[in-house]
């Protein structure tokens, strides 16, 4: 379409001078004394244009000339501009392919480049510099060249950059330290987490690096946190997500020292961490440990916040959801279950019996429901009652240490009843139980 415009204007300029010119009997008269110059008025016209077009065109190849210097630097800057960003991307792809020599050697290139241009109008010049130190700290880093690495690392981390390429201040930042994390080294890790701005400690990539650094700490409140953020912005699938919740989760529970601290560990931890079977049975048995080494070691009378029934009460609390939901539990949990309640069957209320019965008349075919209400019958001096549960659950039961208890139990009834045979048998077989 502007090839048409184009050509139309040219045709209606072509029949503007064929009107103007082509019955133009006019002339113009020069006087030069004692001169008389008669020229036509075409050939005057003709004489102008030309004349304004030779001007020009001087003009133009006059300019054309005194820019040609400038050309030639901008030419020669242009070139090691290209040959810079060369030397940026054959590095880059080395260090992809493992080829960190001569990864090392591109970027070395590429700065060796920059430090002997004197042209200072690119555009991303301080980038390119900054991205080379780093890709040479990168190589560093994996060739284990650790002085080296810094020295790079240094070099990128220059104030200029703050002011030119933010964003790459941002990576080296990150990149100091995932290199601080990898060398164990968790107090340098954190220093350099500080250092990036607010905006960027809340990206995933932080998260993640601040949650190595909390676990090379051994920091497991601060780990489990930063995991629930990460969660919460779906930086890992739904599976991974639980299973690293679990994980710091457990590892805070049993990093209770005392029985104070596993309650404030548990208070800590979410409605949803809470109702995890895994969690529930593991704070179950790190109580009863936690009780079990106070009592032996006589611990003082400011530490007497939790021991006995309120421990007991406790348990019982955090296990309460495990036993709304009993028929959903697998079998291994439903094991772990009976034997985080069995200590406390001694302190069971009438409510807690209750409920343990009503259980027991819903599944009365499940051997570890089976157990626990015998046992509970057994701590109550209900022998006979005792004595079927517990025979009912004897060939049920696929634990070993329930299946041991349970014939230990036995034992016991039969030696109370005076049937020493029955008991000796009991043993025995509790015996051969690995």
């Amino acid at each position: 379409m502007r090839s048409v415009f184009w050509l139309l204007g040219l045709a209606a300029l072509a029949v503007a001078l064929a009107m103007l010119m082509g019955d133009n009997r006019g002339t113009v008269t020069l006087f030069w004394p004692p001169w008389r110059f008669d020229v036509s008025f075409n050939l005057v016209l003709f004489v102008l244009v030309g004349g304004f077009v030779l001007l020009y065109a001087a003009l133009r190849a006059l300019a054309l000339l005194r820019e040609l210097p400038l050309q030639a630097r901008r030419w020669r800057s242009q070139q090691m501009e290209r040959a810079v960003v060369g030397w940026v991307l054959d590095a880059l792809s080395n260090q992809l392919a493992g080829r960190f020599v001569r990864a090392q050697s591109a970027a070395q290139n590429a700065l060796d480049h920059l430090g002997g241009s004197t042209s200072a109008d690119w555009p991303r010049r301080e980038q390119l510099r900054a991205l080379a130190h780093l890709l040479a700290a990168e190589s560093a880093h994996s060739l284990q060249n650790r002085a080296q690495r810094d020295e790079h690392l240094q070099s990128a981390l220059n104030p200029a950059m703050a002011r030119h390429s933010p964003e790459v201040l941002e990576g080296a930042l990150l990149r100091a330290t995932r290199w601080a994390v990898e060398d164990r080294d968790a107090s340098a890790a954190r220093a350099r987490l500080a250092e990036l701005p607010q905006g960027a400690q809340r990206r995933v990539q932080a998260l993640r690096l601040k949650l190595r650094v909390a676990r090379l700490g051994d920091a497991t409140g601060e780990a489990l946190e930063t995991a629930r953020l990460l969660a919460k912005h779906r930086a890992f699938s739904p599976e991974a997500a639980r299973s690293l919740l679990l994980g710091l989760a457990l590892d805070a529970l049993r990093g209770a020292h005392d029985l104070t601290q596993l309650q404030r560990v548990w208070d800590g931890l979410d409605a949803a961490e809470r109702a995890m079977p895994e969690l529930a049975l593991a704070a179950a048995d790190r109580a009863h440990a936690l009780s079990r080494r106070e009592e032996n070691e006589g611990a003082d009378e400011s530490r007497e916040d939790m021991r006995g029934e309120d421990v007991a009460t406790r348990v019982r609390g955090w296990l309460a959801p495990l036993w709304e939901d009993f028929g959903a539990l697998d079998e291994r949990h439903q094991a772990r279950l009976a034997l985080a309640l069995e200590p406390d069957l001694a302190q069971l209320d009438a409510a807690g019996l209750a409920r343990l019965e009503l259980l027991q008349r819903q599944w009365p075919q499940n051997p570890h429901l089976q157990y626990l209400a015998g046992q509970a019958c057994l701590h109550r001096q209900l022998w006979g009652k005792a004595a079927q549960l517990l025979g009912l659950a004897r060939s049920g039961l696929r634990d070993a240490t329930l299946r041991r208890r349970t014939w230990r139990s036995l034992a016991r009834l039969a030696e109370e009843r005076g049937d020493t045979e029955a008991a000796q048998e009991a043993w025995r077989q509790a015996a051969q139980i690995d």
